[in-house]
């Protein structure tokens, strides 16, 4: 089901980084882009450069995308807002994992259950859901925030049984370490974040992983590409670590 047969498309944290770069494929494809994003002024500038429908919302406001999709039929659903609270576990508060949660995880079951059930009685529709490889991996970083994306990630297995059947194609992207400026969010804007993320590493780029996703929406209506997994050519997933014993008083840790 390439492109010609969609019409509209809606995209979740579209200001900027990812988000934006999927606004910008798809609207260069033809299709009728609804953008939606929390920051009015960034979508603004999307939105001239692109003619994308800029809705300046935040994916916890379900009375408001409950509004948006109950008035437009959407052939395409891009979950891609998410958000990070980089601590340890057993240092979060209330606060850090209900943000999560609710944006993470829960923004993106409710709009599937606002959108899905019309692409199922249309017979026509794509789901994209943004995971992470904190979904499906274990490393250093915060709890909650790979428990959300694993979430995610089964979330976008069950959606095919759901809608088993009907020509509704559900693809999970699922991104290592990507240049853009959700570091910056997340750890503060400063020259040592860039140079402990981005400055002298080779990434994929926001671009690299929109032109993914137009790949699998772009393929036969015969074919689901359920799993794109992207990481930099230079990033490895796992290893081994053994760790000693510790007394209440000992910090010692050593071993690998």
């Amino acid at each position: 089901m390439p492109f010609s047969d969609y019409r509209t498309a809606l995209v979740t944290g579209a200001s900027s980084g990812i988000g934006a770069a999927i606004v910008e494929r798809f609207s260069a494809e033809g299709l009728e882009v609804h953008a939606i994003a929390r920051s009015a002024e960034p979508l603004r500038k999307l939105a001239e450069r692109t003619g994308c429908v800029a809705h300046a919302i935040d994916v916890t406001d379900r009375a408001a995308l409950e509004e948006l999709t109950s008035r437009v039929p959407f052939d395409i659903l891009v979950n891609n807002a998410g958000v990070d609270r980089p601590k340890k576990f057993l240092e979060a508060e209330d606060g850090d994992i209900d943000l999560l949660v609710d944006v993470n995880l829960r923004a993106v079951l409710h709009l599937c259950r606002m959108v899905v059930p019309g692409m199922v009685a249309r017979d026509r529709g794509h789901v994209i859901n943004i995971s992470s490889i904190a979904g499906t991996y274990n490393f250093g970083g915060n709890s909650s925030y790979h428990a959300t994306k694993a979430g995610v990630s089964m979330l976008s297995n069950q959606l095919r049984i759901d809608a088993f059947g009907k020509r509704v194609r559900v693809t999970e992207i699922c991104p290592g370490r990507v240049a853009t400026d959700i570091f910056a969010h997340v750890h503060g804007d400063s020259p040592e974040i860039r140079e402990r993320f981005i400055d002298g590493f080779e990434l994929p780029e926001a671009k690299d992983i929109a032109n993914a996703i137009a790949f699998a929406v772009a393929a036969p209506v015969a074919v689901n590409i359920g799993h794109i997994e992207i990481t930099p050519t230079l990033q490895v997933i796992g290893g081994l670590q053994t760790a000693k014993p510790q007394s209440p008083k000992s910090g010692d840790q050593s071993g690998e």
